[in-house]
């Protein structure tokens, strides 16, 4: 990776429109914030920027909108919010480009916070539109990327701008960039990683590029019912993905060819349904009508054991579905784990992706890891060894 121009105190601010990027993608239940971990961890910059005396210019997104106005997307519940944290006013525009946005721009004070509205209202958000890109420019006078989380995706906002305004990374992108980096080039051995999510097809690149550098690679969640299945045991109702023989068949060749041992789950816990009581199984005992929620104690004393003998641990999806209590106890007793083992000051933790940070935060472990990402694909494909199109962007 070339070097990229990082956002430093060698920078004048004073006076200067930056025009920042973020992700303030959170979930909204009727119009109020679930969980705002992805808010908070920019508040650094903000704050940094307003000390700076530069006039502030947000840009986000929220949802996937398909380029029509939603009023369920908008972000002024952010600005709202924003006004909590920062004990500080945050002035709304309900437009996103144009020149009542750029007079706007212009005329508040420095120090001041102008967030815009959602930039998925408009289809040339995701189109990588020229002219978007372009008209967006004119609110700036220096863009800074923050949104690590948005910088897999080829969009305007993230990649087609840099060509249009002078550009620089934020310090939180930076930060996420490192540790990344300390993952898969650095790192202390042995390393394991712990990886959920649905789907196989979705991560076979980056399960293949870890094979090369982990120990251990644990799958739980949905992902661990493919193996469950392609092992010739009964999986039920559970979610798994078809056709994924082949796909499993190379992942395993690889982890021999590496001396990278695949674990997976040896007893699970099946209901009938997500609103009915958990029963632990054997992977034998699995009959048709059950649904696979959560991994099992044999399973949890496994993981347990290979986490005492990491000195690196990597954890990028839940190990059941922990909205639900009752089937919450897997990933809870995996973040409470590693927070001890980090706290021990041997072992350094890294998770990422939405929805172990939802768990983790859940569970009130945010304080137990060396370093969490909120970002879930940018995560995954930098691990993969992937250029993303936002750092690219953002090279001298």
């Amino acid at each position: 990776m070339a070097k990229i121009n990082p956002l430093d105190n060698s920078i004048d601010l004073e006076g200067k429109r930056v025009l920042l990027r973020v992700d303030f993608n959170v979930p909204l239940n009727n119009g109020s914030i679930t969980e705002s971990t992805r808010i908070k961890k920019v508040l650094p910059t903000i704050k940094l920027l307003t000390e700076k005396k530069a006039k502030i210019i947000i840009i986000s997104h929220i949802g996937r909108p398909n380029g029509k106005f939603n009023a369920n997307l908008s972000l002024e519940p952010i600005a709202k919010k924003l006004e909590s944290l920062l004990n500080k006013k945050i002035f709304f525009l309900n437009k996103t480009i144009g020149q009542k946005v750029i007079e706007k721009s212009k005329i508040i004070s420095n120090g001041e916070i102008l967030l815009l509205e959602n930039l998925r209202f408009h289809k040339e958000e995701e189109l990588n539109s020229k002219n978007f890109a372009k008209e967006l420019s004119k609110i700036g006078d220096i863009y800074v990327n923050e949104a690590f989380s948005c910088s897999h995706r080829k969009h305007a906002s993230v990649s087609e701008i840099t060509n249009y305004i002078n550009s620089f990374a934020g310090q939180q992108l930076l930060q996420e960039i490192d540790n990344i980096k300390m993952l898969t080039d650095g790192t202390k051995k042995p390393v394991s990683c712990i990886i959920g999510g649905a789907k196989i097809s979705t991560k076979i690149g980056v399960l293949t590029n870890l094979i090369k550098k982990m120990d251990n690679i644990i799958i739980v969640g949905a992902m661990a019912n493919n193996f469950i299945k392609y092992e010739k045991y009964n999986i039920g109702k559970s979610i798994h993905e078809e056709d994924t023989e082949i796909l499993i068949q190379d992942i395993i060749k690889h982890s021999n060819v590496h001396n990278c041992k695949i674990i997976t789950p040896s007893d699970v816990i099946v209901s009938k349904n997500r609103s009915s009581k958990g029963k632990l199984k054997n992977l034998k005992e699995i009959d048709s009508a059950d649904l696979i929620l959560d991994i099992g104690n044999k399973t949890v004393e496994t993981i347990f054991k290979i986490i005492d003998n990491s000195k690196t641990v990597l954890w990028n999806g839940p190990a059941g579905y922990f909205e639900v209590e009752e089937f919450s106890h897997g990933t809870r007793k995996i973040a409470k784990k590693i927070t001890e083992n980090t706290k021990s000051k041997y072992l350094i933790s890294v998770a990422g992706g939405g929805d172990t940070v939802a768990a983790i935060n859940k569970f009130n472990y945010s304080d137990g890891f060396t370093y969490i990402s909120t970002a879930g694909g940018a995560f995954l494909e930098l691990l993969e060894g992937k250029i993303l199109p936002g750092i690219k962007a953002l090279e001298k």
